[in-house]
């Protein structure tokens, strides 16, 4: 009977850029993430800026093919024609992401591209910069509840249980938006109170509540403070249980942090909370 190989679900994938690289892995990732079963080995290739840098790559791609018996994955976001035309010389599957739409940009638009290397990531608007580092700033100043005199100025406040993943929800939001965002987190006295803590309440407009599966808060704490009290199973189950109940309560809109990236974390903020994303060019 005919069948997927168990060697044909193992591939390369190379990552080839003339800069980072950060722009065609998360690319990449985004379509590689819809196949499931196939193991992929992942290899980075950036600053691939010159033909010479071009072949040495071509000649790694080609070494991969030939020891693998299967030609690797390419994906790509290569400025330079001429560097280009040399990886989709190789003998991987070339995917090519500026060049799949820049042509049709270009006639609709009816402009011709700069072709400018490193663009992507580059200080256009030093503005912008300004405010994501003033915003990464305020998240470090106010995390973890360790000063709350700044709540006022925050564009969200970030709540939850310890080690739901508030502190990098909040940098996510400074680094990539520009948005003020603190986080305090919710303790056992919080959660036996009646309603909010009375430091969040004349801040109920701006919080934002996240929630986890108690079996994996129990093994993130686990690994920080095993056999404790703290990490034990029950009272995990107890946190989660009691912090959900208080957002339900009190009209805080939350989300499962478990199986959600911080980038899908981020945008349902976004999204639900109406939050001022001050990263735009």
């Amino acid at each position: 009977m005919g069948g997927v190989s168990r060697a044909s679900r193992r591939r390369t994938v190379f990552f080839v850029s003339d800069r980072t690289g950060i722009t065609v892995e998360t690319l990449g990732h985004s379509l590689l993430s819809q196949f499931d079963g196939v193991t992929m080995e992942e290899i980075s290739l950036p600053f691939v800026d010159s033909q010479k840098k071009a072949l040495e790559a071509v000649a790694r791609i080609n070494g991969s093919a030939v020891r693998k018996g299967t030609p690797p994955l390419v994906f790509s976001t290569l400025i330079d024609p001429h560097v280009r035309h040399l990886l989709a010389s190789s003998r991987g599957i070339f995917f090519d992401f500026y060049d799949t739409f820049i042509h049709t940009l270009e006639q609709k638009l009816e402009v011709k591209s700069q072709h400018t290397v490193g663009r992507s990531h580059a200080l256009i608007d030093h503005a912008s910069y300004i405010a994501r580092i003033e915003a990464v700033n305020f998240a470090l100043g106010n995390d973890d509840g360790a000063s709350t005199q700044g709540y006022g100025r925050a564009d969200v406040v970030v709540i939850g249980v310890s080690r739901s993943g508030k502190t990098p929800t909040c940098l996510y939001l400074a680094l990539h938006y520009g948005i003020h965002a603190a986080n305090y987190p919710l303790t056992e006295e919080d959660l036996r109170g009646p309603g909010l803590p009375e430091i969040l309440r004349s801040h109920r407009g701006r919080l934002f509540g996240l929630s986890i599966a108690p079996e994996r808060l129990h093994d993130i704490r686990s690994k920080r403070y095993p056999e404790s009290r703290y990490a034990s199973l029950r009272q995990c189950q107890r946190e989660v249980r009691q912090a959900e109940a208080l957002y339900r309560q009190e009209g805080i809109p939350f989300l499962n942090s478990t199986k959600t990236s911080v980038e899908e974390i981020a945008a349902n903020m976004l999204h639900v909370g109406g939050l001022p994303r001050r990263n735009i060019r």
